[in-house]
């Protein structure tokens, strides 16, 4: 293509679908419904528990099923939806989900629950790198596209957060059924609006045969990393099964990078991981993730437990979390975005959130919602919903149209992996911590109130010492943001040229192969 063309304003290049901001609704409704389920179904654990008489020894699989699942096969769904097109897989994708989640929601033993958490997984996983994928290729034009990807960066962002509030409600309220049958108005509203409303751009269908070792490789490579970590938290990382798993993963993956480097039609190009900035944006956003996962377990904890807050209550305390996200993703983000590059939005993004993360490290057992607790939230939010929003942007930008499904699937792996990973190495930390501080100061603490005090007060202890390993994990986020990500504003190629492009101007993208 000549410079001429590539310098073109986007509007000359093609007609932008009219309907794209309707799809966007749809598009983030779906999200939503995909995030949410990863933390509501947490807050009705304990009920469907005691109800479908899980052993306290399985109850974990209602979270493993989903994740295993999930994050197994996110990279294989990312390329069935280029191989299909988006709007199928998408389709596809929640009409499935919404099955899982009645099939779940009328569980009448454990096998049956485990079973349609594990579907709910495999149904998210084509769903979640679909509807990335379709934004990434519906708003071309550089303002148009920082405002669609600032909507769905909060919800990227604040959704686990919204499950908390919603997954609180409807347990306190209704039962703890309705924690997975919510899902199917959701489902359908969503895909009947997509079905209508989104048409795919021609020309961006991958036809390439399928990579099955590929697609093999990944699998048991990734579901063996996150079964690793979720092992970890209950068995410890020294337990055989957890070494092997995580040993087993190392060479999947391995054998999987290997073979995508030989193959014609590989599941993964290289292309789509080796560029700096995508690179950049998958290692820091996992960072982030691994930092924000453990952050959510351990106030829910702190709120319900040391300081006595009901479900719902639990969950309203999260509010000011979920503001500070929507305001950093879609006032700040958005507006700066198509003016300075994506790193100085991510690098201080994650910066601001260590701040907030900072304030919690002081946590005791008095510690003031008002003092303490609100202006951390805050600060978490902003920083967050800040970087969250070029990040997700960049992921998929100057990716070919045929790559998009599998490059938006990398993204959904580093937060699934973040995720698991944060959950199991910050509560391992946690629990480290309390044990210590029990220990040495059990002993002087006769009566059964005082055990109790020294109990709380290990507990408190241990997510303090935790949060200062999150606060470290931001700021190596922050500076791999910095250093990676050389981007420049769109309108200018990279960082270096940042003052070239004109104003509204997207250049067409160009991937380096």
């Amino acid at each position: 293509m000549s410079e001429t063309a590539a310098k073109a304003p986007r509007s000359t290049l093609g007609a932008a679908d009219p309907n794209r901001w309707k799809a966007l609704v749809f598009i983030a409704l779906a999200q939503l419904m995909v995030v949410l389920d990863a933390t509501i179904v947490n807050i009705a654990l304990p009920s469907a528990q005691q109800d479908l008489g899980i052993s306290d020894g399985n109850r974990q699989w209602v979270v493993t099923a989903y994740a295993l699942a999930f994050g197994g096969l996110l990279l294989f769904g990312g390329r069935i939806a280029d191989l299909w097109g988006r709007k199928r897989a998408f389709v596809v994708g929640l009409g499935g989900f919404a099955a899982a989640s009645a099939l779940g929601g009328a569980a009448t033993n454990e096998a049956m629950m485990f079973g349609a958490r594990a579907l709910q997984g495999v149904f998210g996983a084509l769903l979640a790198p679909a509807a990335l994928s379709l934004l990434a290729v519906m708003f071309t034009d550089a303002k148009e596209r920082a405002k669609a990807f600032g909507i769905y960066g909060a919800i990227a962002g604040g959704g686990g957060a919204v499950g908390l509030i919603l997954g609180g409600f409807l347990t306190e309220y209704l039962d703890w059924r309705w924690t997975f049958f919510v899902n199917i108005p959701f489902a359908i509203v969503a895909a009947a609006g997509a079905w209508f409303v989104i048409r795919e751009p021609e020309g961006g269908r991958n036809r390439s045969p399928l990579d099955i070792p590929g697609v093999i490789l990944s699998t048991l490579g990734l579901v063996a990393l996150v079964y690793g970590f979720t092992r970890a938290e209950s068995d410890g990382w020294g337990d055989a099964t957890t070494v092997g798993m995580f040993v087993a993963s190392g060479v999947l993956l391995l054998a999987f990078v290997l073979v995508e480097a030989k193959v014609k039609a590989p599941l993964l190009p290289l292309r789509v991981v080796t560029e700096r900035n995508r690179g950049g944006v998958y290692l820091s956003l996992g960072l982030a993730i691994i930092a924000m996962f453990g952050l959510f377990l351990f106030l829910t904890y702190y709120l319900q437990i040391v300081k006595g807050y009901s479900p719902v209550k639990t969950g309203f305390a999260f509010l000011p979390m979920i503001a500070g996200m929507i305001t950093g993703s879609t006032q700040i983000g958005t507006r700066l975005m198509t003016r300075v590059a994506p790193r100085l939005l991510m690098g201080p993004g994650f910066l601001v959130a260590a701040l907030g993360m900072l304030l919690l490290t002081q946590l005791e057992i008095g510690s003031s919602y008002a003092a303490l607790l609100l202006p951390a939230m805050l600060l978490l939010g902003l920083g967050m919903g800040t970087a969250f929003m070029p990040a997700m942007s960049l992921a998929t930008q100057g990716v070919e149209p045929q790559d998009s499904g599998v490059a938006s699937a990398m993204v959904n792996t580093s937060q699934q992996v973040g995720g698991a990973i944060g959950t199991a190495l910050l509560n391992t930390i946690a629990a480290s911590a309390t044990t210590a501080y029990v220990a040495d100061h059990i002993a002087g603490a006769t009566s059964r109130s005082q055990q109790q005090l020294v109990q709380l007060e290990g507990m408190v202890q241990g997510y303090a010492s935790a949060i200062w390993f999150a606060v470290g994990i931001l700021v190596v986020a922050a500076a791999i943001a910095l250093t990676f990500v050389n981007a420049g504003r769109p309108g200018g190629a990279t960082a270096a040229s940042l003052e070239e492009g004109a104003e509204g101007e997207v250049p067409v993208p160009v991937v380096a192969h």
